[in-house]
């Protein structure tokens, strides 16, 4: 048999083979279409492997997944460890919540209450593990200025209120005066309520909202009105921006950057990660006039997109009202 293969190779070579090897059935590398992988059974050949026997079927799925189980285990524990990191979360934010909601119901002076919401704020990032770095804290008023943010995140709230000095004003949408848990808690904390789907009702609130920065207190918005899952700066409403015009206020724009990571809109799975502040230079108002206004809001602007690492969405963010949506 060997004999005719030398033959017939070489009445096919043109000249006799140096080596005729048998192979069992499907070794040979082939492509899709049928035809020998010159390039792959050479190397077979060489490294003397072809024709070399199969191994069985399980031995091959066995050692396909052991080849993957290390990710598969890496990715187990890496879920574990993230689970584990939520629950701790959601237990440090649900007994510091309780623990901030008796203090602030108790205490009697607007200082005191704000002293023990703060620490335990910064106490509950201590718990977290979390890393919280902020730059340009001098930079903030004593009082009687306005402090604007970008809002990515419940999470904003939480991390302001652990940084921020003094007594400051949150301007909060007016549903949350209406909540059992949240409208007295806030209304203690000296919190202000507007209307953040209608800017001319905002803008009606000017003189009462202005009245708490002639008390001493700074003022905080979050011009956006809300947020959404996805990232980016969305445009900010006229009426932070008014109130400072007619009230005379300077404006020291505030970058929140990691917040939308821990705790993304519409999820509640938390995630380590660490958050910066920044703290820009104050901006004064130009006049009252629209156009004063206007370039107010957009130098102010300017600066939070220059730091947040967010691209420009540019566009208003309006969800619709709870009666129109229900």
């Amino acid at each position: 048999m060997l004999s005719q293969a030398y033959d017939v190779a070489g009445g096919i070579a043109g000249a006799p083979p140096d080596e005729i090897v048998l192979a069992l059935p499907r070794t040979a590398p082939k492509t899709s279409s049928g035809k020998i992988r010159r390039s792959a059974a050479k190397a077979l050949y060489e490294a003397q492997k072809l024709g070399a026997p199969e191994r069985p079927l399980w031995r091959q799925v066995l050692r396909l997944w052991l080849a993957g189980a290390g990710r598969r285990i890496q990715h187990l524990i890496r879920l574990l460890a993230d689970i584990l990191y939520a629950g701790w979360w959601w237990t440090v934010v649900a007994f510091g919540s309780v623990l901030s909601w008796l203090a602030v119901m108790s205490l009697p002076r607007l200082r005191w209450r704000w002293a023990a919401a703060r620490g335990i704020a910064r106490t509950a990032f201590l718990a977290f593990g979390g890393r919280l770095t902020v730059a340009g804290l001098d930079r903030i008023p004593t009082g009687g200025a306005m402090l604007i943010f970008n809002h990515s995140s419940y999470a904003d709230v939480l991390v302001l209120a652990a940084i921020l000095p003094g007594e400051p004003a949150f301007v909060a949408k007016r549903e949350l005066a209406s909540q059992t848990f949240a409208g007295p808690f806030l209304r203690r904390l000296g919190a202000l309520f507007v209307e953040r789907f209608d800017v001319a009702s905002s803008v009606a609130d000017i003189e009462a909202i202005a009245g708490i920065a002639r008390q001493g207190r700074n003022l905080v918005f979050f011009p956006e009105g809300t947020f959404t899952r996805r990232a980016g700066l969305s445009g900010f409403y006229l009426g932070a921006f008014k109130v400072a015009a007619e009230a005379k206020l300077s404006i020291s724009p505030g970058i929140l950057r990691g917040t939308r990571s821990m705790l993304r809109a519409d999820q509640w799975f938390p995630r380590w990660t660490p958050i910066s502040i920044y703290i820009g230079e104050a901006i004064s108002p130009r006049g009252t006039d629209f156009a004063s206004v206007l370039w107010l809001r957009d130098a102010v602007r300017d600066v939070v997109l220059a730091h947040c690492g967010e691209p420009d969405l540019g566009t208003l963010t309006k969800p619709a009202p709870p009666q129109a949506a229900a």
